[in-house]
Protein backbone atom coordinates (compact mmCIF):
# COMPACT_ATOMS: atom_id res chain seq x y z
CA UNK A 1 0.00 0.00 0.00
CA UNK A 2 2.98 2.29 1.16
CA UNK A 3 4.11 1.76 -2.64
CA UNK A 4 1.00 2.71 -3.94
CA UNK A 5 0.50 5.43 -2.36
CA UNK A 6 4.14 6.65 -3.28
CA UNK A 7 3.83 5.81 -6.75
CA UNK A 8 0.33 7.82 -6.69
CA UNK A 9 1.92 10.91 -5.03
CA UNK A 10 4.73 10.79 -7.55
CA UNK A 11 2.27 11.45 -10.65
CA UNK A 12 0.23 13.90 -8.91
CA UNK A 13 3.68 15.66 -7.94
CA UNK A 14 4.84 15.53 -11.68
CA UNK A 15 1.31 16.73 -13.04
CA UNK A 16 1.58 19.73 -10.93
CA UNK A 17 4.98 20.62 -12.17
CA UNK A 18 5.38 23.40 -14.63
CA UNK A 19 5.24 22.13 -18.36
CA UNK A 20 6.45 23.52 -21.51
CA UNK A 21 4.33 26.49 -22.44
CA UNK A 22 2.16 25.69 -25.19
CA UNK A 23 4.03 28.68 -27.44
CA UNK A 24 6.91 27.20 -26.86
CA UNK A 25 6.43 24.13 -28.33
CA UNK A 26 7.28 23.32 -32.22
CA UNK A 27 4.03 24.23 -34.30
CA UNK A 28 3.85 19.94 -35.12
CA UNK A 29 3.78 19.63 -30.98
CA UNK A 30 1.23 21.80 -30.13
CA UNK A 31 -2.02 20.59 -29.38
CA UNK A 32 -5.26 22.03 -31.80
CA UNK A 33 -8.80 22.61 -31.66
CA UNK A 34 -10.92 20.01 -29.74
CA UNK A 35 -13.68 19.39 -31.76
CA UNK A 36 -17.87 20.29 -32.29
CA UNK A 37 -20.82 19.24 -33.08
CA UNK A 38 -21.77 21.99 -35.27
CA UNK A 39 -19.72 24.57 -36.47
CA UNK A 40 -15.80 25.32 -36.83
CA UNK A 41 -13.59 23.72 -34.75
CA UNK A 42 -11.41 27.04 -34.20
CA UNK A 43 -14.49 28.83 -32.94
CA UNK A 44 -17.57 28.66 -30.59
CA UNK A 45 -21.00 29.19 -30.33
CA UNK A 46 -22.63 32.71 -31.42
CA UNK A 47 -24.49 33.38 -27.74
CA UNK A 48 -28.15 33.81 -28.48
CA UNK A 49 -31.13 35.89 -26.42
CA UNK A 50 -34.07 37.44 -27.30
CA UNK A 51 -34.82 40.78 -25.01
CA UNK A 52 -31.35 42.54 -24.80
CA UNK A 53 -27.63 41.55 -25.71
CA UNK A 54 -23.96 43.51 -24.82
CA UNK A 55 -21.04 42.53 -26.37
CA UNK A 56 -18.07 44.35 -24.48
CA UNK A 57 -13.91 43.55 -24.37
CA UNK A 58 -14.77 42.65 -20.47
CA UNK A 59 -17.25 40.76 -19.13
CA UNK A 60 -17.65 42.99 -15.92
CA UNK A 61 -18.71 45.73 -18.24
CA UNK A 62 -21.16 43.28 -20.25
CA UNK A 63 -22.63 42.66 -17.06
CA UNK A 64 -23.42 46.17 -16.41
CA UNK A 65 -25.02 47.10 -19.58
CA UNK A 66 -27.04 43.79 -19.31
CA UNK A 67 -28.33 45.33 -15.74
CA UNK A 68 -28.91 48.72 -17.17
CA UNK A 69 -31.09 46.84 -19.79
CA UNK A 70 -33.06 44.83 -17.06
CA UNK A 71 -33.64 47.71 -15.06
CA UNK A 72 -35.69 49.20 -17.96
CA UNK A 73 -32.78 51.56 -19.49
CA UNK A 74 -32.27 51.64 -23.63
CA UNK A 75 -29.52 50.44 -25.71
CA UNK A 76 -27.95 53.54 -25.23
CA UNK A 77 -28.23 53.73 -21.50
CA UNK A 78 -26.60 50.44 -21.43
CA UNK A 79 -23.55 51.17 -23.79
CA UNK A 80 -22.58 54.32 -21.57
CA UNK A 81 -22.63 52.87 -18.62
CA UNK A 82 -20.52 49.75 -20.61
CA UNK A 83 -18.22 52.41 -22.11
CA UNK A 84 -17.50 54.55 -18.59
CA UNK A 85 -16.84 50.49 -17.10
CA UNK A 86 -14.20 50.04 -19.98
CA UNK A 87 -12.31 53.25 -19.24
CA UNK A 88 -11.98 52.23 -15.52
CA UNK A 89 -11.44 48.38 -16.54
CA UNK A 90 -9.57 48.68 -19.70
CA UNK A 91 -7.68 51.78 -19.24
CA UNK A 92 -5.23 50.64 -21.95
CA UNK A 93 -8.34 51.00 -24.93
CA UNK A 94 -10.22 53.86 -24.06
CA UNK A 95 -11.12 56.73 -21.08
CA UNK A 96 -12.81 59.57 -21.07
CA UNK A 97 -9.26 61.40 -21.96
CA UNK A 98 -10.32 60.48 -25.56
CA UNK A 99 -12.80 59.78 -28.48
CA UNK A 100 -16.27 58.54 -29.20
CA UNK A 101 -17.89 57.54 -32.18
CA UNK A 102 -21.38 55.81 -32.33
CA UNK A 103 -24.29 54.93 -35.09
CA UNK A 104 -27.43 54.29 -33.38
CA UNK A 105 -30.41 52.38 -35.10
CA UNK A 106 -33.89 53.89 -33.41
CA UNK A 107 -36.71 51.55 -34.38
CA UNK A 108 -39.08 53.99 -33.46
CA UNK A 109 -38.12 56.07 -36.59
CA UNK A 110 -36.57 52.90 -38.18
CA UNK A 111 -33.37 55.15 -38.82
CA UNK A 112 -29.81 54.89 -38.35
CA UNK A 113 -28.20 58.11 -36.61
CA UNK A 114 -24.36 58.59 -36.26
CA UNK A 115 -22.36 60.85 -33.85
CA UNK A 116 -19.20 62.20 -34.02
CA UNK A 117 -17.90 63.03 -30.49
CA UNK A 118 -14.23 64.05 -31.45
CA UNK A 119 -12.09 66.84 -30.12
CA UNK A 120 -10.44 69.36 -31.71
CA UNK A 121 -6.96 71.60 -31.31
CA UNK A 122 -6.55 75.03 -29.60
CA UNK A 123 -7.87 77.56 -31.10
CA UNK A 124 -5.69 80.05 -30.20
CA UNK A 125 -2.81 77.79 -31.96
CA UNK A 126 -1.46 78.41 -35.24
CA UNK A 127 0.26 75.76 -37.49
CA UNK A 128 3.25 78.51 -36.71
CA UNK A 129 3.37 78.58 -33.07
CA UNK A 130 2.74 74.36 -33.27
CA UNK A 131 6.06 73.47 -35.26
CA UNK A 132 8.30 76.46 -32.91
CA UNK A 133 7.26 74.26 -30.18
CA UNK A 134 8.15 71.15 -32.11
CA UNK A 135 11.69 72.53 -32.78
CA UNK A 136 12.63 71.46 -36.08
CA UNK A 137 10.40 67.72 -35.65
CA UNK A 138 8.78 66.31 -38.57
CA UNK A 139 5.95 65.23 -36.85
CA UNK A 140 4.53 65.51 -33.73
CA UNK A 141 5.05 63.53 -30.68
CA UNK A 142 3.04 60.76 -29.11
CA UNK A 143 3.29 61.81 -26.15
CA UNK A 144 2.77 64.83 -24.01
CA UNK A 145 0.78 67.68 -24.69
CA UNK A 146 1.35 68.95 -28.03
CA UNK A 147 -0.76 65.87 -29.38
CA UNK A 148 -3.39 66.45 -27.17
CA UNK A 149 -6.69 67.11 -28.23
CA UNK A 150 -10.19 67.98 -26.38
CA UNK A 151 -11.52 64.67 -24.70
CA UNK A 152 -15.16 64.28 -26.53
CA UNK A 153 -16.53 61.13 -24.93
CA UNK A 154 -18.34 62.77 -22.39
CA UNK A 155 -19.79 65.59 -24.63
CA UNK A 156 -20.91 62.12 -26.77
CA UNK A 157 -23.02 60.63 -24.07
CA UNK A 158 -24.83 63.18 -23.33
CA UNK A 159 -25.81 64.33 -26.63
CA UNK A 160 -26.61 60.39 -27.13
CA UNK A 161 -28.57 60.13 -23.38
CA UNK A 162 -30.37 63.44 -24.06
CA UNK A 163 -31.74 61.51 -27.60
CA UNK A 164 -32.04 58.43 -26.45
CA UNK A 165 -31.61 57.69 -23.06
CA UNK A 166 -34.39 57.03 -20.24
CA UNK A 167 -32.12 56.67 -16.99
CA UNK A 168 -30.93 59.23 -14.49
CA UNK A 169 -27.19 59.60 -15.94
CA UNK A 170 -26.42 59.47 -12.15
CA UNK A 171 -27.74 55.99 -12.32
CA UNK A 172 -25.96 55.19 -15.54
CA UNK A 173 -22.30 55.30 -13.96
CA UNK A 174 -23.60 54.45 -10.49
CA UNK A 175 -21.93 50.85 -11.05
CA UNK A 176 -18.40 51.73 -12.34
CA UNK A 177 -17.89 54.06 -9.69
CA UNK A 178 -18.89 51.56 -7.37
CA UNK A 179 -16.33 49.24 -9.07
CA UNK A 180 -13.94 52.23 -9.11
CA UNK A 181 -13.94 52.68 -5.37
CA UNK A 182 -14.11 48.55 -4.44
CA UNK A 183 -11.93 47.80 -7.29
CA UNK A 184 -12.24 44.83 -9.92
CA UNK A 185 -9.65 42.40 -10.67
CA UNK A 186 -7.32 42.72 -14.10
CA UNK A 187 -8.29 40.43 -16.80
CA UNK A 188 -5.39 39.10 -18.26
CA UNK A 189 -5.14 40.54 -21.58
CA UNK A 190 -5.52 44.03 -20.17
CA UNK A 191 -2.47 43.21 -17.71
CA UNK A 192 -0.34 42.70 -20.73
CA UNK A 193 -1.47 45.75 -21.96
CA UNK A 194 -0.82 47.70 -18.98
CA UNK A 195 2.54 46.31 -18.68
CA UNK A 196 3.50 46.83 -22.31
CA UNK A 197 1.90 50.43 -21.74
CA UNK A 198 4.43 51.08 -18.45
CA UNK A 199 7.57 49.70 -21.00
CA UNK A 200 6.36 52.15 -23.69
CA UNK A 201 6.55 55.32 -21.56
CA UNK A 202 9.70 54.52 -19.64
CA UNK A 203 11.38 54.69 -23.31
CA UNK A 204 9.76 57.19 -24.64
CA UNK A 205 10.09 59.59 -21.47
CA UNK A 206 13.89 59.61 -22.45
CA UNK A 207 12.94 61.11 -25.62
CA UNK A 208 10.37 62.95 -25.33
CA UNK A 209 10.12 64.46 -21.44
CA UNK A 210 6.93 64.79 -20.22
CA UNK A 211 4.93 64.36 -16.54
CA UNK A 212 4.13 61.13 -15.54
CA UNK A 213 4.30 61.16 -11.57
CA UNK A 214 0.27 61.57 -12.50
CA UNK A 215 -0.56 58.88 -14.50
CA UNK A 216 2.19 56.70 -12.26
CA UNK A 217 0.52 57.46 -9.18
CA UNK A 218 -2.82 56.36 -11.14
CA UNK A 219 -2.29 52.88 -12.68
CA UNK A 220 1.07 52.13 -11.74
CA UNK A 221 1.50 53.04 -7.94
CA UNK A 222 4.28 50.81 -7.02
CA UNK A 223 5.95 51.32 -9.86
CA UNK A 224 5.10 47.77 -11.72
CA UNK A 225 1.74 47.14 -13.73
CA UNK A 226 -1.07 45.64 -12.18
CA UNK A 227 -1.18 41.50 -12.95
CA UNK A 228 -4.19 39.14 -14.23
CA UNK A 229 -5.99 39.12 -10.71
CA UNK A 230 -4.69 42.40 -9.02
CA UNK A 231 -7.90 44.13 -7.56
CA UNK A 232 -7.24 47.66 -9.23
CA UNK A 233 -9.17 50.51 -7.86
CA UNK A 234 -9.46 54.27 -9.24
CA UNK A 235 -11.21 55.91 -7.01
CA UNK A 236 -10.47 59.06 -7.99
CA UNK A 237 -11.86 58.31 -11.68
CA UNK A 238 -14.90 57.58 -9.13
CA UNK A 239 -14.83 60.85 -7.87
CA UNK A 240 -14.74 62.13 -11.39
CA UNK A 241 -17.87 59.69 -12.85
CA UNK A 242 -19.87 60.47 -9.83
CA UNK A 243 -19.42 64.50 -10.50
CA UNK A 244 -19.93 64.43 -14.18
CA UNK A 245 -23.48 61.71 -13.01
CA UNK A 246 -24.59 64.88 -10.73
CA UNK A 247 -23.65 67.65 -12.27
CA UNK A 248 -24.17 66.93 -16.33
CA UNK A 249 -21.86 67.44 -19.08
CA UNK A 250 -21.01 71.06 -17.96
CA UNK A 251 -19.00 70.02 -14.70
CA UNK A 252 -16.84 68.16 -17.61
CA UNK A 253 -16.17 71.22 -20.03
CA UNK A 254 -17.53 74.53 -18.06
CA UNK A 255 -16.81 73.64 -13.91
CA UNK A 256 -14.24 72.86 -11.83
CA UNK A 257 -13.50 69.74 -13.34
CA UNK A 258 -12.83 71.84 -17.03
CA UNK A 259 -10.54 74.25 -14.89
CA UNK A 260 -8.54 71.45 -13.57
CA UNK A 261 -7.92 70.07 -16.95
CA UNK A 262 -6.90 73.64 -18.75
CA UNK A 263 -4.89 74.66 -15.45
CA UNK A 264 -2.86 71.11 -15.36
CA UNK A 265 -2.29 71.18 -19.48
CA UNK A 266 -0.84 75.12 -19.44
CA UNK A 267 1.63 73.73 -16.90
CA UNK A 268 2.56 71.39 -19.33
CA UNK A 269 2.80 73.92 -21.96
CA UNK A 270 -0.65 73.28 -23.74
CA UNK A 271 -2.05 76.33 -25.30
CA UNK A 272 -6.19 74.99 -24.36
CA UNK A 273 -8.10 77.70 -22.75
CA UNK A 274 -11.24 76.79 -20.68
CA UNK A 275 -13.07 78.65 -23.46
CA UNK A 276 -12.00 75.99 -26.29
CA UNK A 277 -13.62 73.22 -23.54
CA UNK A 278 -16.48 75.18 -22.76
CA UNK A 279 -17.40 75.40 -26.68
CA UNK A 280 -16.71 72.10 -27.44
CA UNK A 281 -19.22 70.04 -29.18
CA UNK A 282 -20.05 66.28 -30.88
CA UNK A 283 -22.06 66.62 -34.67
CA UNK A 284 -24.79 64.09 -35.66
CA UNK A 285 -23.85 62.84 -38.99
CA UNK A 286 -25.03 60.90 -41.41
CA UNK A 287 -23.68 57.41 -42.08
CA UNK A 288 -23.42 56.47 -45.78
CA UNK A 289 -24.15 53.15 -46.61
CA UNK A 290 -22.71 50.72 -49.77
CA UNK A 291 -24.22 47.15 -50.87
CA UNK A 292 -21.62 44.56 -51.18
CA UNK A 293 -24.39 41.73 -52.25
CA UNK A 294 -26.89 39.52 -51.97
CA UNK A 295 -29.17 42.70 -50.29
CA UNK A 296 -26.21 43.65 -47.43
CA UNK A 297 -24.97 46.87 -47.13
CA UNK A 298 -22.21 48.00 -44.88
CA UNK A 299 -22.88 51.42 -42.96
CA UNK A 300 -20.39 53.84 -41.92
CA UNK A 301 -19.64 56.97 -40.35
CA UNK A 302 -18.14 59.93 -42.75
CA UNK A 303 -14.41 61.59 -42.52
CA UNK A 304 -12.51 62.84 -39.98
CA UNK A 305 -12.70 59.01 -39.09
CA UNK A 306 -11.67 56.52 -41.86
CA UNK A 307 -15.05 54.46 -42.42
CA UNK A 308 -15.57 55.27 -45.64
CA UNK A 309 -12.62 53.00 -46.52
CA UNK A 310 -14.57 50.37 -46.22
CA UNK A 311 -17.24 51.06 -48.46
CA UNK A 312 -14.48 51.91 -51.50
CA UNK A 313 -13.44 48.48 -50.27
CA UNK A 314 -16.52 47.08 -51.05
CA UNK A 315 -17.56 49.36 -53.95
CA UNK A 316 -13.61 47.65 -55.50
CA UNK A 317 -14.80 44.04 -54.13
CA UNK A 318 -18.20 43.66 -55.61
CA UNK A 319 -16.23 43.37 -58.79
CA UNK A 320 -14.97 40.28 -58.48
CA UNK A 321 -16.92 36.97 -57.23
CA UNK A 322 -14.86 35.97 -54.39
CA UNK A 323 -16.65 32.98 -53.75
CA UNK A 324 -15.14 31.13 -56.51
CA UNK A 325 -12.43 30.44 -54.61
CA UNK A 326 -11.88 28.97 -50.87
CA UNK A 327 -11.72 31.77 -48.00
CA UNK A 328 -7.85 30.86 -46.99
CA UNK A 329 -6.67 31.20 -50.74
CA UNK A 330 -4.31 33.37 -52.45
CA UNK A 331 -6.84 34.75 -54.29
CA UNK A 332 -9.18 36.08 -51.89
CA UNK A 333 -6.46 37.68 -49.86
CA UNK A 334 -4.38 39.36 -52.92
CA UNK A 335 -7.70 40.74 -54.14
CA UNK A 336 -8.26 41.99 -50.09
CA UNK A 337 -5.14 43.42 -50.11
CA UNK A 338 -5.09 45.53 -53.26
CA UNK A 339 -8.53 46.94 -52.59
CA UNK A 340 -7.50 48.00 -49.18
CA UNK A 341 -4.24 49.10 -50.30
CA UNK A 342 -6.56 51.35 -53.46
CA UNK A 343 -8.59 52.79 -50.28
CA UNK A 344 -6.36 53.74 -48.49
CA UNK A 345 -4.44 56.02 -50.89
CA UNK A 346 -7.48 57.72 -50.59
CA UNK A 347 -7.49 57.87 -47.10
CA UNK A 348 -3.98 59.34 -47.13
CA UNK A 349 -4.90 62.15 -49.64
CA UNK A 350 -8.52 62.91 -49.17
CA UNK A 351 -9.49 62.28 -45.60
CA UNK A 352 -9.89 64.74 -43.16
CA UNK A 353 -12.47 67.22 -40.71
CA UNK A 354 -15.25 68.11 -43.35
CA UNK A 355 -15.72 71.49 -41.98
CA UNK A 356 -12.48 72.31 -43.27
CA UNK A 357 -11.81 69.89 -46.55
CA UNK A 358 -15.11 68.67 -47.96
CA UNK A 359 -15.03 64.48 -48.63
CA UNK A 360 -15.26 64.18 -52.30
CA UNK A 361 -18.82 62.28 -52.91
CA UNK A 362 -16.76 60.53 -56.25
CA UNK A 363 -14.95 58.56 -54.15
CA UNK A 364 -17.80 56.36 -52.59
CA UNK A 365 -20.08 55.86 -56.26
CA UNK A 366 -19.75 52.12 -58.16
CA UNK A 367 -18.42 53.80 -60.93
CA UNK A 368 -15.20 54.69 -59.25
CA UNK A 369 -15.16 51.55 -57.66
CA UNK A 370 -15.15 49.87 -61.12
CA UNK A 371 -12.62 52.50 -62.05
CA UNK A 372 -10.42 51.66 -59.05
CA UNK A 373 -10.67 47.04 -59.75
CA UNK A 374 -9.63 47.88 -63.04
CA UNK A 375 -6.24 48.72 -61.58
CA UNK A 376 -5.92 45.57 -59.91
CA UNK A 377 -3.43 43.09 -61.45
CA UNK A 378 -5.00 39.98 -60.58
CA UNK A 379 -1.37 37.79 -60.97
CA UNK A 380 0.90 40.30 -59.17
CA UNK A 381 1.21 42.66 -56.24
CA UNK A 382 1.02 46.28 -57.86
CA UNK A 383 4.54 48.12 -56.48
CA UNK A 384 2.26 51.51 -55.63
CA UNK A 385 -0.89 52.52 -56.09
CA UNK A 386 -1.56 56.62 -55.97
CA UNK A 387 -4.72 58.13 -55.00
CA UNK A 388 -7.39 58.30 -57.62
CA UNK A 389 -8.83 61.92 -59.15
CA UNK A 390 -12.40 62.44 -57.98
CA UNK A 391 -14.07 65.93 -58.24
CA UNK A 392 -13.08 68.34 -54.73
CA UNK A 393 -15.78 70.06 -53.65
CA UNK A 394 -15.04 73.62 -51.91
CA UNK A 395 -1.27 50.48 -33.17
CA UNK A 396 -3.47 52.12 -32.23
CA UNK A 397 -6.04 51.02 -29.12
CA UNK A 398 -9.34 51.20 -28.91
CA UNK A 399 -12.16 49.48 -27.27
CA UNK A 400 -15.61 48.87 -29.18
CA UNK A 401 -18.79 47.73 -27.58
CA UNK A 402 -22.20 46.65 -28.73
CA UNK A 403 -25.61 46.87 -26.73
CA UNK A 404 -29.34 45.81 -28.22
CA UNK A 405 -32.38 46.20 -26.37
CA UNK A 406 -36.25 44.52 -26.18
CA UNK A 407 -37.37 47.54 -28.66
CA UNK A 408 -35.15 46.86 -31.36
CA UNK A 409 -32.85 49.73 -30.76
CA UNK A 410 -28.93 48.62 -31.68
CA UNK A 411 -26.02 50.82 -30.77
CA UNK A 412 -22.67 50.29 -32.19
CA UNK A 413 -19.95 52.86 -30.38
CA UNK A 414 -16.26 52.80 -30.77
CA UNK A 415 -13.92 54.84 -27.91
CA UNK A 416 -10.33 55.52 -27.76
CA UNK A 417 -7.41 57.51 -26.90
CA UNK A 418 -5.31 56.18 -29.75
CA UNK A 419 -2.15 55.46 -29.33
CA UNK A 420 -1.64 52.84 -25.91
CA UNK A 421 -3.04 54.63 -23.14
CA UNK A 422 -2.70 58.15 -24.60
CA UNK A 423 -0.23 60.69 -24.24
CA UNK A 424 0.57 59.80 -20.67
CA UNK A 425 -0.77 62.71 -18.78
CA UNK A 426 -3.18 62.59 -16.33
CA UNK A 427 -5.19 65.65 -15.18
CA UNK A 428 -4.35 66.45 -11.26
CA UNK A 429 -6.79 63.82 -9.18
CA UNK A 430 -9.30 62.86 -11.82
CA UNK A 431 -8.51 59.55 -12.44
CA UNK A 432 -7.97 59.71 -15.86
CA UNK A 433 -5.28 60.60 -19.30
CA UNK A 434 -5.69 62.84 -22.30
CA UNK A 435 -5.78 61.20 -25.38
CA UNK A 436 -2.99 61.83 -28.07
CA UNK A 437 -4.96 61.64 -31.03
CA UNK A 438 -3.16 64.89 -32.83
CA UNK A 439 -0.59 63.36 -33.83
CA UNK A 440 -2.37 61.95 -36.49
CA UNK A 441 -2.38 65.96 -37.70
CA UNK A 442 -0.14 66.52 -41.03
CA UNK A 443 2.53 69.09 -40.66
CA UNK A 444 2.28 69.84 -44.69
CA UNK A 445 0.00 72.74 -44.66
CA UNK A 446 -1.05 71.93 -48.18
CA UNK A 447 -3.02 68.67 -46.53
CA UNK A 448 -6.23 68.38 -45.91
CA UNK A 449 -5.41 67.08 -43.01
CA UNK A 450 -3.01 69.97 -41.65
CA UNK A 451 -3.02 71.13 -38.57
CA UNK A 452 -4.95 74.31 -37.92
CA UNK A 453 -6.49 76.15 -35.29
CA UNK A 454 -9.85 74.50 -33.75
CA UNK A 455 -9.49 71.63 -36.42
CA UNK A 456 -10.44 67.88 -35.81
CA UNK A 457 -7.41 65.35 -37.33
CA UNK A 458 -7.99 62.45 -39.44
CA UNK A 459 -9.20 59.39 -37.17
CA UNK A 460 -8.65 55.71 -36.95
CA UNK A 461 -11.62 54.42 -34.87
CA UNK A 462 -14.74 53.95 -36.32
CA UNK A 463 -18.50 51.66 -35.83
CA UNK A 464 -19.71 49.96 -38.22
CA UNK A 465 -23.51 48.45 -39.18
CA UNK A 466 -25.14 46.41 -41.73
CA UNK A 467 -28.42 46.40 -43.29
CA UNK A 468 -29.71 43.29 -45.33
CA UNK A 469 -32.83 43.87 -47.58
CA UNK A 470 -32.69 47.54 -46.13
CA UNK A 471 -33.43 46.39 -42.75
CA UNK A 472 -31.46 46.65 -39.64
CA UNK A 473 -29.12 43.45 -39.42
CA UNK A 474 -25.55 43.59 -37.63
CA UNK A 475 -23.87 46.28 -35.14
CA UNK A 476 -20.24 45.05 -35.52
CA UNK A 477 -16.63 46.64 -34.63
CA UNK A 478 -13.12 46.00 -34.68
CA UNK A 479 -10.46 48.12 -32.91
CA UNK A 480 -7.33 48.61 -34.04
CA UNK A 481 -5.69 51.58 -35.84
CA UNK A 482 -5.32 50.84 -39.53
CA UNK A 483 -6.64 47.46 -38.97
CA UNK A 484 -10.49 48.66 -38.69
CA UNK A 485 -12.12 49.50 -42.59
CA UNK A 486 -9.89 46.03 -43.76
CA UNK A 487 -11.62 44.24 -40.67
CA UNK A 488 -14.97 45.35 -41.35
CA UNK A 489 -14.66 44.16 -44.71
CA UNK A 490 -13.24 40.84 -43.57
CA UNK A 491 -16.03 40.10 -41.63
CA UNK A 492 -18.78 41.05 -44.57
CA UNK A 493 -16.75 38.46 -46.60
CA UNK A 494 -16.81 35.66 -44.34
CA UNK A 495 -20.37 35.97 -43.50
CA UNK A 496 -21.58 36.60 -47.34
CA UNK A 497 -19.49 35.12 -49.17
CA UNK A 498 -18.55 31.82 -47.25
CA UNK A 499 -21.59 31.33 -44.46
CA UNK A 500 -19.64 31.65 -41.51
CA UNK A 501 -22.20 32.44 -38.28
CA UNK A 502 -21.27 36.11 -36.54
CA UNK A 503 -18.95 34.17 -34.48
CA UNK A 504 -16.89 32.38 -36.73
CA UNK A 505 -16.96 35.31 -38.73
CA UNK A 506 -14.43 37.09 -36.34
CA UNK A 507 -12.68 33.93 -34.75
CA UNK A 508 -11.60 33.27 -38.21
CA UNK A 509 -7.82 34.14 -39.35
CA UNK A 510 -7.45 37.93 -40.18
CA UNK A 511 -5.27 39.85 -42.42
CA UNK A 512 -3.74 43.45 -41.63
CA UNK A 513 -2.10 45.20 -44.39
CA UNK A 514 0.02 48.40 -43.43
CA UNK A 515 2.11 50.58 -44.73
CA UNK A 516 1.10 52.57 -48.02
CA UNK A 517 1.06 56.55 -48.02
CA UNK A 518 0.15 57.82 -44.29
CA UNK A 519 -2.63 61.07 -43.78
CA UNK A 520 0.32 62.62 -41.85
CA UNK A 521 2.57 62.60 -44.49
CA UNK A 522 3.23 65.36 -47.40
CA UNK A 523 1.67 65.17 -50.41
CA UNK A 524 4.59 65.88 -52.40
CA UNK A 525 7.43 63.51 -51.97
CA UNK A 526 7.83 59.63 -52.39
CA UNK A 527 5.45 57.27 -50.06
CA UNK A 528 7.77 55.94 -47.01
CA UNK A 529 6.48 52.72 -48.01
CA UNK A 530 4.45 52.31 -50.97
CA UNK A 531 3.79 48.61 -50.91
CA UNK A 532 3.42 48.14 -47.45
CA UNK A 533 3.07 44.86 -45.66
CA UNK A 534 0.96 41.73 -45.90
CA UNK A 535 0.33 40.90 -42.15
CA UNK A 536 -1.51 37.41 -41.79
CA UNK A 537 -2.17 35.25 -38.77
CA UNK A 538 -0.91 31.29 -38.71
CA UNK A 539 -4.37 30.02 -39.34
CA UNK A 540 -3.62 31.39 -43.30
CA UNK A 541 -2.36 28.22 -45.14
CA UNK A 542 1.33 27.86 -45.54
CA UNK A 543 0.61 27.32 -49.11
CA UNK A 544 -1.16 30.78 -49.87
CA UNK A 545 1.60 32.36 -47.71
CA UNK A 546 3.90 30.99 -49.88
CA UNK A 547 2.05 32.03 -53.22
CA UNK A 548 1.02 35.49 -52.08
CA UNK A 549 5.31 35.97 -51.63
CA UNK A 550 5.64 34.98 -55.39
CA UNK A 551 3.08 37.16 -56.54
CA UNK A 552 5.20 40.43 -55.12
CA UNK A 553 3.51 40.75 -51.35
CA UNK A 554 5.52 41.22 -48.38
CA UNK A 555 4.09 39.10 -46.25
CA UNK A 556 5.13 38.10 -42.23
CA UNK A 557 3.45 36.11 -39.89
CA UNK A 558 2.48 37.06 -36.41
CA UNK A 559 1.27 35.21 -33.95
CA UNK A 560 0.23 37.30 -30.98
CA UNK A 561 -3.00 38.67 -32.02
CA UNK A 562 -2.39 42.13 -31.24
CA UNK A 563 -2.55 44.10 -34.78
CA UNK A 564 -5.60 42.40 -35.91
CA UNK A 565 -8.15 44.25 -33.84
CA UNK A 566 -10.60 43.10 -31.11
CA UNK A 567 -14.15 42.22 -32.54
CA UNK A 568 -17.60 42.40 -31.25
CA UNK A 569 -21.24 41.90 -33.45
CA UNK A 570 -24.61 41.70 -32.63
CA UNK A 571 -26.90 40.30 -35.34
CA UNK A 572 -30.68 40.63 -35.20
CA UNK A 573 -33.09 37.98 -36.98
CA UNK A 574 -35.36 40.83 -38.96
CA UNK A 575 -38.49 38.11 -38.55
CA UNK A 576 -37.95 36.79 -34.78
CA UNK A 577 -36.16 40.01 -33.18
CA UNK A 578 -33.79 37.58 -31.63
CA UNK A 579 -30.35 38.37 -31.23
CA UNK A 580 -26.68 36.44 -32.15
CA UNK A 581 -23.73 37.97 -30.08
CA UNK A 582 -20.01 37.46 -30.67
CA UNK A 583 -16.53 38.38 -29.19
CA UNK A 584 -13.45 36.96 -29.76
CA UNK A 585 -10.34 35.15 -28.14
CA UNK A 586 -8.08 38.05 -28.85
CA UNK A 587 -9.64 39.83 -25.89
CA UNK A 588 -10.82 39.79 -22.32
CA UNK A 589 -14.65 40.40 -24.07
CA UNK A 590 -17.78 38.83 -23.39
CA UNK A 591 -20.96 38.44 -24.90
CA UNK A 592 -24.27 37.91 -23.10
CA UNK A 593 -28.15 38.75 -23.39
CA UNK A 594 -30.98 37.92 -21.76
Amino acid sequence: MRIALTATMLALASLAMPAVAQEQRPVEEQIGAGGRPVGANWSRSPVIAQHGMAATAHPLATQIALDILKSGGTAVDASIAANAALGLMEPTGNGIGGDLYAIIYDPRTDKLYGINGSGRSPKGQTLAQLLEKLNGAAALPPVGPLPVTIPGTVDAWFAMHERFGKMPMSDVLAPTVKYGREGHPVAPIIAMYLDRSLRSYTRRLESYPFEFDNARATYFADGTAPKAGDVFKNPDLADTLETIGRDGRDAFYAGDLARVMVDYLQRQGSAYTLEDFASHTSDWVEPACAEYRDGYELCELPPNGQGFAALQMVNILKNVDLRQWERGSPEVIHYITEAKRLAYADVARFYADTDFFPFPKDLLTEEYGRERFALIDPERATPEFGPGEPKLEGEGDTTYLTVTDKDGMMVSLIQSNYRGMGGGLVPDGLGFMFQDRGELFSLDPAHPNAYEPGKRPFHTIIPAFVKKDGKPFMTLGLMGGGMQPQGHVQVLINMVDFGMNVQEAGDAARINHDGGRQPTEALSGPAADPLGTLNVEPGIPQATIERLREMGHNVRVVSNGIMFGGYQAIVRDPETGVYSGATEMRKDGQASGY
